[in-house]
């Protein structure tokens, strides 16, 4: 049987995909750079329909993100499956702790990781594994040689038992083309009696590209491929609405047929991008011993033939009733777990967040539970019963992008210390109120509705008609225009220091603080379209 996959296969913020086949069964991995948990992972029986199972890094005590600057953390997992176990290594960078690459292995993807088993003789990053058929087993990574970007792929005899490296150094390719920049993203397959490189190269923005080498031997040399790149989309012009496209991992199906898992940007309202990298899937064939992706077409397409039957998953609830003992797979939070400052127990039925004095502005773990922004049109809510008692106490929904660009839709208290909607921008760590609405005591429902660029914010109260908040364009939430490598998130948000996004000074600075103040949640709904 065949279909048609509706690429992006894996929408929103989906960045680095690494891919493994065990059995009918395919499993997907891909960064998480500061969010927590860390290393989303999901599961397809058609390559097109994904269920999220989990994170490969979901308890404190695996490593630390403390701290973890902006699109720091967690970098380039792949993942693969040998000897009855799955392996998966990472990069952590410029974490406060341990930092560098590491192992994790887990007997079931959707159950519990190991600790990482730290690889220091590893230098770089975005670092692969390869399984032999002799049953040799080898780790390949990238390095930077100079500050202009240029790198080099090495590869070493690796024990996953111990994380020893072992037997010399080999550097297998330095990039396809003269002058190439960022060739990273390795991975290394073998297909009868010939070894394939396939890697990234060119940066990760317009400039991304898919570019394959060749040997006889797993050490080298390797050939380059006269062909490449494989696959980009920066022939298509600065106008193309899909940019980007590079970072591919290969998989097979049991039927001998090849596909590609990449990473690309859907751009929006111009050169913006600000659903982040999202996973898209591409046909792979083989002609004269090289790959070629999306034959006759040369690029990717918005919907790609699958030659499996197709295995769609059940849909996803769009409203979540915080009504489970654990938050649902698709809530994060940053560069740590909340503990005590999130409770699905404290009132049955409610996310209740506790007001911590960090913020969004800082590079810390406010309290914020966000999910991936997944469409260019959306619909967010959510029913929120707080009670500020300060100007500085404020709750409600964040869009958040990094610490220098974020929305914030609050109640809290105006200067006359009446409550209020307060809908604030933080652009290029600049703060303004852009407009205030006077509520009255009681629960408030918020919502934004994105249409394109348009983030519009309305706030209603019982059965009162909404009242818009105000609108903003959103363009400035984009890694073109923010920085960084992430995706828009947005969610729940509390906080005691309302005045460090807001603009606006609070109580709280002189002293004034409420322990235990919290906010509760009653449900939060996300859908496709405004």
């Amino acid at each position: 049987m065949t279909f048609f996959a509706a690429n992006p296969v894996l929408p929103g913020f989906h960045p680095d995909p690494s891919v493994c086949r065990v059995g009918e069964d395919y499993y997907l991995a891909n960064s998480s750079f500061e969010f927590f948990p860390g290393i989303p992972l999901h599961h397809s029986r058609d390559l097109a329909h994904w269920r999220p199972i989990g994170h490969a890094v979901d308890r404190a005590e695996q490593l630390s993100l403390t701290g973890v600057r902006p699109s720091g953390g967690l970098y380039a997992p792949t993942l693969r499956f040998a000897a009855g176990r799955f392996h998966l290594v990472c990069t952590l960078v410029d974490g406060l702790g341990t930092s560098g690459n590491f192992l994790l292995t887990a007997d079931d993807p959707a159950g519990d990781w190991s600790d990482p088993v730290w690889l220091p003789q590893a230098p770089g990053f975005d670092p692969s594994l390869f399984f032999d058929d002799d049953g040799s087993v080898y780790l390949l990574g990238t390095r930077q040689t100079d500050a202009a970007g240029h790198c080099e792929i090495w590869l070493r005899a690796l024990d996953p038992a111990t994380g020893r490296l072992t037997g010399p150094d080999h550097v297998l390719f330095r990039g396809a083309l003269v002058g190439a920049v960022w060739a990273e993203g390795p991975h290394l397959y073998r297909r009868a009696d010939t070894y394939y490189l396939v890697l990234a190269e060119g940066g990760t923005d317009h400039g991304h590209a898919v570019t394959v080498a060749r040997s006889r031997h797993v050490a080298g040399p390797y050939e380059n491929h006269p062909g490449n790149p494989v696959l980009t989309h920066r022939h298509l012009g600065l106008g193309h609405p899909v940019s980007g496209a590079g970072h591919a991992d290969l998989v097979d199906t049991p039927g001998g047929d090849w596909y590609a898992l990449l990473l690309a940007s859907r751009m929006h309202g111009g050169r913006y991008a600000n659903l982040g990298r999202e996973t898209f899937v591409a046909r792979v064939a083989w002609e004269d011993g090289w790959p070629v992706v999306n034959p006759g077409v040369g690029r990717l397409e918005e919907r790609t033939l699958i030659g499996l039957a197709p295995c769609p998953w059940p849909s996803a609830d769009p409203v979540d009733h915080f009504d489970g003992p654990v938050l649902g797979p698709q809530w994060c939070t940053l560069r740590g777990p909340l503990g005590e400052a999130a409770s699905l127990s404290a009132r049955p039925g409610h996310l209740r967040l506790r007001l911590l004095p960090s913020t969004l502005a800082e590079p810390a773990t406010p309290a914020f539970v966000g999910r991936r922004q997944q469409h260019h049109h959306f619909t967010a809510s959510t029913s929120l019963d707080f009670a500020p008692m300060t100007a500085g106490e404020a709750a409600g929904l964040a869009v958040l992008q990094n610490p220098d660009n974020h929305l914030t839709a609050l109640i809290t208290r105006d200067a006359a210390g009446h409550p209020s909607a307060r809908l604030t921008e933080r652009r290029a760590g600049r703060t303004r109120v852009v407009a205030e609405l006077p509520l009255r005591d009681g629960p408030v429902r918020l919502t934004v509705r994105a249409r394109g660029q348009e983030y519009a914010f309305w706030c209603a109260q019982g059965t009162d008609a909404e009242r818009e908040l105000g609108a903003v364009d959103g363009r400035f939430l984009s890694s073109q225009a923010a920085g960084g490598f992430t995706g828009v998130f947005l969610g729940p948000y509390a906080t005691l220091h309302a005045g460090a996004d807001s603009g606006t000074a609070g109580p709280h600075r002189t002293g004034l603080r409420r322990p235990h103040r919290h906010a509760d949640f009653d449900w939060f709904r996300y859908s496709a379209g405004a």
